[in-house]
């Protein structure tokens, strides 16, 4: 994908990503208002509204589009998942930079925590499936740990949890973006 400028967070390696909580998740969203016009991004919300623990993406998409977000690609009525994710981005233009959303399964630590990276995340990675890695910019975020089948810890996620991080997610970018350019919805 077409990346127009660095977005220089810290120190860390821009491939990698970076464990954090919610203060530095909204430190990284007020970067991204910092580099681009909400109008230069795309925000990819990739899973399902068919799984408690992947209903984080289309969950974040339906907050950020009804907060006056003009580009987001996966929301709860239409969701952007393993079966059409290669449909639905193949339509980004080239000028535009990808914040692609997900949620993702990780240590026992980590549940509850974001990882944000300059760079692709792996959609579907941790339920074994292969999809091409999207974004220029990622989030996810850890909303479970893996069990012995993956699909079943996403099906059992807590609501509760994903609702929470979700929430936690389209504030952080609507309130970095209201901050320094736009008037979303109210």
């Amino acid at each position: 994908m077409y990346r127009r400028e660095a977005l220089h967070v810290d120190s860390s390696p821009t491939a990698e990503a970076r464990r954090c909580d919610e203060k530095k998740l909204r430190v990284f969203c007020q970067q991204l208002a910092k580099t681009y016009r909400l109008d230069q991004i795309v925000f990819v919300c990739i899973g399902t509204d068919r799984s408690t623990g992947d209903a984080l993406g289309p969950l974040v998409g339906s907050m950020l589009e009804d907060k006056g977000c003009p580009h987001v690609i996966g929301t709860m009525p239409a969701p952007c998942d393993a079966t059409n994710l290669k449909l639905r981005v193949q339509d980004i233009p080239e000028d535009k930079a990808v914040v692609a959303i997900d949620a993702c399964l990780g240590q026992l630590v980590n549940v509850g925590c974001y990882l944000i990276a300059e760079g692709p995340l792996q959609p579907a990675e941790s339920v074994g499936v292969e999809l091409p890695a999207i974004g220029d910019y990622s989030i996810a975020a850890v909303v479970n740990e893996p069990g012995v089948k993956p699909y079943w810890s996403l099906q059992t996620t807590s609501l509760h949890q994903v609702m929470c991080m979700s929430k936690a997610i389209a504030d952080a970018i609507i309130d970095a973006f209201e901050k320094t350019q736009c008037n979303p919805k109210s």
